[in-house]
């Protein structure tokens, strides 16, 4: 049979052409260079590597005679004193010695497969060969594969031997599970790990051999098989002749993904941009259309968030060599990248990053992938909506203005159309920074739809929505300030509480209403508890988030979740209130979070308790009698924290 796989047509011959492991390389040289060559080494390492081609390799530089002729040339007949030659760290591959090695019938060379010769009276073999001169070359070389998979007799037989071989013998172990091998054993040898080959010198390796066999395939393609090997050469090779096999001598992208069962790079594509123009509809279809054709969810979902990972490497990055270089990517990729990176925020891309990542570890153990992945699909598309229009309110400074042909008669605006400064509140807070978005209130979110705003009192129009909500006692005793926040549109400036009014509720209160936000509605009370509370005034509650918090900061502006924190603080507190959302510059004054509140009050009431626990008289008698101390104090199961 004359075919030959191209992981051993293509086997590397010399150093220099081993990739991937230039430190084994450079090491390896200069100890032959410097006569300073070991009697043991052990390569270890993932499959594919090059842990057995580095070993023949220096089989054949120790083992070289570069002056020999090649069998059957002509000239008189050497002896095996006049062949030998001194080890060299650029074995010909041409002379007898290195022929044979290739070959793997060197009678210098000894190949131990360790999986087949397990046992102790294998060892005892070779300790009885290993006393043998060599035949032809410098050395004799025992290369013993998988040595992990040695019994412990085996490797104490060995040890002796290993430790003072004779002269002319050298050993070389290759194993992918060096933790398996005792201490005993790596002590005596000369340890290198091979690391996993990069993608990117896979993908140059592979144009070689294609370019070699006059195969035609692209270098995404080519990419798709190094992701596929991660790491392993071996594999990548063998995944080019399967695909050369299915695709014949011109090979395409979907020939690869089709042999892979990998999900093409265009179906990861357009998830994102479901993503980017905020369209759950088509993201549930996607999804679909995924799972018609058969691909795996998981996998698919790794590529997500794979691709979540570059574009925020794109985002963060300043320079395409630097992307580049990080991204192990063809440079049409990486351009695409750094173009599509414009459309994120650096805190954006991680939301997304990490609703992906947390549903592919669902997807291991879930009954309904289908759904899992579905939902993540929904939210990022969802997620990202308020996000995009905060970002752009922060960064020009005006509101979404509603549409002129449906909104009724305002009063003028300013001239040049800059629309009016937020009314700036006396901040009581010391070191508390920060600006609110656009308005002074944040209850925006009809406007963005163009519907019009809410007429102040006195004026005629139809009345908002929340408005029609609300009973008439309700609204009739509501302050102005508490009223939603549309009516803030229809005016220049709002009207918040005046300065100095009492607080409507206390810091507390505030603290109780979060957690019933969080018990009632865990993923609003989750971002509600991400903001600082900067002040109370009168009925006026102020949070403020930082910008690495958008996302959770436009969920909280959202019209129907300003309306529950309304409810639930009613309902707590009985007291309504109008919450404003400012923009925190990120300064080590703007103070703890609610969520770190909350988190040091817990500290706080747990250290009381611990505290109480230390000064209760029986406790102080069990103290006594066992010699111990009180680390840790817990209430009853059921109890509630005081």
């Amino acid at each position: 049979m004359d075919y030959q796989v191209s992981a051993r047509k293509f086997r590397p011959g010399t150093f220099e052409e081993l990739i991937g492991q230039p430190h084994v390389v450079q090491t390896l040289r200069n100890a032959i260079l410097r006569q300073q060559v070991a009697h043991a080494y052990l390569f270890s390492g993932m499959r594919g590597v090059g842990k057995t081609t580095a070993a023949r390799i220096l089989a054949k530089a120790l083992n070289c005679g570069r002056s020999e002729a090649p069998s059957g040339a002509d000239g008189p007949e050497r002896s095996p004193e006049q062949s030998r030659r001194g080890p060299t760290p650029e074995p010909c591959g041409q002379c007898e010695s290195c022929l044979e090695i290739t070959r793997g019938n060197s009678v210098d060379v000894i190949e131990i497969d360790g999986a087949s010769n397990t046992g102790v009276d294998d060892v005892r073999e070779l300790r009885e060969n290993v006393k043998f001169s060599p035949f032809r070359g410098t050395y004799r070389i025992y290369i013993i594969d998988e040595v992990h998979m040695l019994s412990n007799s085996a490797f104490n037989a060995l040890l002796k031997t290993l430790e003072e071989p004779p002269p002319h013998a050298v050993f070389i172990f290759a194993t992918t599970e060096v933790h398996k091998i005792p201490p005993t054993i790596t002590s005596r040898c000369q340890h290198f790990n091979f690391r996993r080959i990069p993608r990117r010198e896979i993908i140059a390796r592979l144009q070689e051999v294609v370019t070699h066999v006059g195969v035609t395939i692209n270098e995404r393609s080519l990419g798709a098989m190094a992701r596929a090997s991660e790491g392993s050469m071996r594999d990548a090779l063998s995944l080019l002749d399967q695909a050369v096999v299915f695709g014949g001598q011109s090979i395409t992208e979907h020939d690869v993904d089709e042999m892979l069962g990998a999900v093409p790079d265009e179906l990861v594509s357009r998830l994102v941009q479901t993503v980017v123009t905020q369209d759950p509809a088509a993201a549930v279809a996607l999804v679909g259309e995924v799972v018609d054709h058969g691909y795996d969810l998981r996998a698919y979902c790794g590529a997500v968030v794979e691709r979540m990972r570059h574009l925020m490497i794109a985002a963060v990055v300043p320079g395409f060599e630097q992307a580049q270089g990080l991204m192990d990517l063809p440079d049409e990729d990486v351009k695409h990248l750094l173009t599509e990176a414009k459309s994120f925020s650096v805190e954006q891309v991680q939301e997304v990053f990490h609703l992906f990542a947390q549903a592919e570890d669902r997807l291991r153990s879930t009954a309904h992938p289908r759904f899992v992945f579905e939902v993540a699909a929904v939210r990022a598309a969802r997620l990202l909506q308020p996000g995009a229009q905060v970002t752009r309110q922060a960064e020009t400074g005006r509101s979404p203005q509603p549409q002129a042909a449906s909104a009724p008669a305002e009063k003028p605006r300013p001239a040049s159309g800059v629309p009016p400064s937020p009314v700036r509140q006396p901040d009581h807070r010391a070191g508390t920074s920060g600006r609110s978005f656009g308005s002074a209130s944040v209850d925006s979110a009809q406007d963005k739809q163009g519907r019009p705003p809410a007429p102040v009192s006195g004026q005629g129009g139809r009345p908002s929505p929340l408005e029609q909500k609300t009973p008439a006692s309700n609204a009739a005793s509501t302050p102005r300030a508490a009223r939603p926040a549309v009516e803030a549109k229809s005016v220049p400036q709002p009207r918040p509480a005046s300065p100095g009014s009492p607080p409507a509720i206390r810091e507390e209160d505030w603290q109780r209403v979060v957690d019933s936000v969080i018990q009632d509605s865990p993923n609003i009370g989750t971002h509600l508890e991400m903001g600082t509370l900067v002040k109370i005034e009168g009925n006026q509650v102020i949070v403020g988030f930082p910008k690495t918090a958008a996302v959770a900061c436009s969920r909280i502006q959202k019209e129907e979740t300003r309306a529950l924190i309304a409810k639930v603080c009613q309902t707590v507190a009985g007291a309504s209130i109008h919450l404003r959302v400012v923009e925190l510059t990120g300064e080590p004054g703007d103070g703890l979070t609610i969520r770190q509140m909350r988190t040091k009050r817990r500290e706080q009431d747990d250290e009381a308790l611990l505290e109480q626990a230390r000064a209760n008289p029986m406790v102080k008698q069990a103290m006594e009698l066992f010699g111990g101390e009180v680390v840790k104090a817990s209430r009853p199961s059921g109890k509630k924290e005081a």
